[in-house]
């Protein structure tokens, strides 16, 4: 199994770790204000998730970053080249608390983010849905529920899909950074917040 690394713990990112944890996989979270600070979410999340650093958590297999849009910028600055490892963009162009669409210049959210990961292969998930669903029971209504995700790498992509499976949601590609991207980005996108379940 790949290891996990985590870059921010706001709502999405610690939904994504207690999923994690849930299924006892591990990975390293980090946050702008140093391990230390991440010790209650760590302690209350269990053993799997341990706090580290920025660059810890940028040096695994999958990297999952989910930080606010304005911050996203000084989050990754300054670290090493990813050199094709995968790179999961659950970020939206969009923050409290005005909640105005930031300036893309033409660019999907997610082209814009990439530029910011040199080397990294990216695809977009675990953007589009509410937190409490990315960390709630992904068995909902007699099914799974849905998570979409989109890159232009098809190896990136399978391991993506492979742990959206391994935490028991059912994946959905979309296609393309550009095309699948612009489909859950928020704002714009007709799929974010629908809560969809496969059934079967």
């Amino acid at each position: 199994m790949s290891t996990i690394g985590i870059i921010g713990a706001g709502a999405i990112g610690s939904a994504f770790a207690k999923a994690l944890a849930g299924k006892g996989l591990e990975a390293i979270i980090a946050n702008s204000r140093g391990p230390a600070s991440l010790a209650d979410l760590a302690r209350e999340l269990g053993p799997s998730i341990t706090p580290g650093t920025r660059e810890q958590a940028a040096a695994q297999d999958i990297v999952l970053v989910a930080v606010n849009w304005s911050k996203l910028p000084a989050a990754l600055a300054g670290l090493p080249d990813f050199g094709g490892r995968i790179v999961i963009d659950a970020n939206n162009p969009i923050e409290a608390p005005l909640f105005e669409p930031a300036e893309l210049h033409g660019q999907t959210s997610s082209e814009a983010f990439a530029d910011l990961v040199p080397g990294a292969r990216v695809v977009k998930a675990f953007n589009h849905l509410p937190a409490h669903l990315i960390s709630d029971d992904p068995q909902a209504e007699g099914g799974h529920r849905v998570l979409f995700f989109a890159g232009d790498d098809a190896h990136a992509k399978s391991a993506v899909s492979g742990l959206i499976e391994r935490l028991g949601f059912f994946g959905i590609d979309l296609g393309s950074l550009e095309g699948g991207g612009r489909l859950v980005q928020i704002p714009g996108g007709p799929l974010p917040v629908l809560n969809l379940v496969k059934l079967g």
